[in-house]
């Protein structure tokens, strides 16, 4: 009966786990919060069980406006991703992660990656639609938001060759700290592996300093015009993903210290090392596109 029952494959069938449907919540509970937030910034009130009230107006049982339900929808889904990525890892240590399971989560790593590749496309789309056809003679709203020129008319752009230059040298920089990291890695070199994620991690950090300090001294804020809303949607996402990065190369580090990872089995390492190198290219568009040319 044992020998019916054994493993005769390389998948790995997964144990049920609650964490997907956690997951679920907690997003739903995260979206309704953001709406709820944003709603109450305009000044509105956003509910829901909508009924009729007795003078015959619309009404609602219950107002979603402030930030509660949003910190308590971010407090679930980081604690779900926490727990998630904890089983993952007692996986890898506990055998399960074959061949086969490894490749498959190098496909599933490409495919994220890809997906936010088409995420970035969108912002770059609404920025270079904006910018190439500022005064359309068919689209006068669009005349109206720019003046008839790119940039806007008001808008005191910044000068790509100060900050937006040294965040792209410290991008630049933190891709060759991360990349000396894993050569390490590959040598079994464990404290060459650590200060490279060390210095990796301070260069993303000194990153997002510098941008929040730029962002602070814009001529222009987000609700100003279409300059500014394609601008922070495009930058600020690069600035989230930057904060991403850095937390998945810090967790890389804490696990370095913890004796994770060898020459041989690194994927975490890995997928963190692809991230960085993806928000290292977008970057470089970004400087080039919005900064220099959109400028």
């Amino acid at each position: 009966m044992a020998e019916a029952h054994s493993k005769d494959h390389d998948y790995h069938i997964i144990e049920p786990s609650p964490w997907p449907f956690i997951a679920s919540v907690g997003t739903l509970i995260l979206a309704i919060g953001a709406i709820g937030y944003m709603r109450m910034a305009n000044n509105d009130s956003v509910g829901f069980f909508p009924y009729i009230a007795e003078d015959g107006s619309p009404s609602y049982a219950i107002d979603l406006t402030g930030w509660g339900l949003f910190v308590i929808g971010l407090a679930i889904v980081l604690y779900t991703m926490f727990m998630w990525w904890r089983d993952t890892v007692r996986e890898s240590h506990a055998g399960h992660h074959t061949r086969v399971v490894s490749l498959h989560l190098r496909y599933g790593m490409i495919l994220f990656i890809v997906s936010e590749v088409m995420f970035f496309v969108a912002w770059f789309w609404a920025f270079f639609d904006a910018s190439l056809f500022f005064a359309e003679p068919a689209q006068y709203a669009r005349v109206e938001h720019t003046g008839g020129v790119w940039p806007p008319q008001g808008i005191e752009t910044f000068d790509p060759w100060h900050l937006p230059l040294l965040n792209t040298l410290i991008l630049l920089l933190s891709g060759t700290t991360v990349t000396w990291a894993h050569h390490a890695l590959l040598h079994e070199d464990r404290e060459g592996l650590k200060w490279g994620l060390v210095a990796t991690v301070t260069l993303g950090l000194l990153f997002t300093i510098l941008q929040a300090y730029e962002y602070s001294h814009a001529a222009f804020g987000f609700a100003d015009n279409i300059y500014g809303a394609t601008f922070y949607m495009a930058t600020g996402f690069h600035g989230f993903h930057v904060i991403v990065g850095t937390i998945f190369l810090a967790v890389c580090l804490l696990r370095a210290g913890a004796g994770h990872f060898s020459s041989k089995k690194h994927f975490g390492f890995e997928a963190a090392a692809w991230y960085w190198h993806f928000v290292d290219v977008v970057w470089l568009f970004l400087f080039a596109s919005i900064y220099i040319w959109g400028g």
